[in-house]
């Protein structure tokens, strides 16, 4: 298995979840320039959380890296009118957040479909059978 770690990650999957990361990284930084703009807990943390554990197990699947694309563009891009008023409250804190998050879910979403490609592509080479002369 060339190019693959041991859970059968390319390395654009791996980007994919690190990009899932650094939005909870993002979302944490917001959390605490703003605590009160979240309930207790930020609910975009578990929702990503959830999504990366979605994507760690059906790594099996070719598809698995675009629900990492898949919540990146419903939370960055659905949310994208809240990401451009973050940017506009005067708080550094939540602006920085915000940036941190937007960059790892982008990151995330464009790696995602650059790893199903991968995928996508390696499955259907496997399903070659190979040329006997």
């Amino acid at each position: 298995m060339t190019g693959l770690d041991v859970l059968g990650r390319t390395t654009a999957a791996r980007i994919a979840l690190a990009g899932l990361g650094v939005g909870v990284i993002g979302l944490v930084i917001q959390w605490i320039a703003d605590p009160g703009r979240f309930p207790a807990f930020p609910p975009g943390i578990i929702i990503i959380a959830v999504f990366g554990a979605l994507v760690v197990l059906t790594a099996k699947w070719w598809w698995s890296p675009l629900l990492a694309t898949l919540i990146s563009l419903w939370i960055g891009g659905v949310g994208f009118a809240l990401v451009l008023r973050n940017f506009g409250v005067g708080n550094p804190g939540l602006a920085a957040g915000t940036a941190v998050m937007a960059v790892g879910l982008w990151g995330a979403a464009i790696a995602g479909i650059i790893a199903a490609v991968q995928g996508f592509r390696r499955r259907e080479l496997a399903s070659v059978p190979p040329v006997v002369s």
